[in-house]
């Protein structure tokens, strides 16, 4: 079943004080992840594998604008059998892979990403999920209290997600 999150993203230009100010604000530090996402290229969406060392992997299908203000993305999460069953057993043509080390926070149950990626450097990623008790219009109120807040430890809004960014790289 499809959901609904507002994200925003930036680099990440102080890692120290954006873990200050995000524990100052309330926020709960809830684990550093090693995770391996691999894109596959397919029509009108995108689609991630993610591999998150000591959890199941599992699939991401999304939809999002590319702008550097907050967006909402369309996304449905599936579990590796479901997956396979979904997207078909034959192996999809892998167009790029992200390894990163992400150190999760939570903001009333907003998702704080500080994430080191490899090949790229550090950046700072708010997701705040849509669901019956936090509104679109709450999500995006969250999210930009967030950007606010921790504006002193962020540099340049990112438009678009790290696969586009190591491809530009690359090219």
């Amino acid at each position: 079943m499809p959901m609904q999150n507002v994200e925003y993203k930036a680099e990440l230009r102080d890692l120290t004080l954006a873990r200050t100010i995000a524990a100052s604000l309330g926020a709960l530090s809830v684990d550093t992840l090693r995770q391996t996402d691999t894109y596959f290229r397919v029509p009108d969406a995108k689609l991630k594998r993610r591999e998150t060392e000591g959890q199941p992997t599992e699939w991401v299908f999304y939809n999002r604008a590319q702008r550097t203000q907050s967006k909402l993305s369309t996304f449905t999460l599936y579990p590796d059998g479901m997956a396979r069953q979904r997207f078909g057993s034959t192996d999809l043509p892998v167009w790029i892979v992200v390894k990163k080390i992400r150190e999760l926070w939570t903001y009333q149950g907003v998702r704080i990403h500080l994430d080191q990626v490899e090949g790229l450097g550090s950046f700072i990623e708010f997701e705040a999920l849509i669901c019956p008790e936090r509104s679109l219009e709450k999500a995006h109120e969250l999210v930009e209290f967030l950007r606010q807040s921790l504006a002193p430890a962020m540099g340049e809004a990112i438009a678009c997600g790290y696969a586009e960014l190591l491809d530009a790289d690359r090219s």
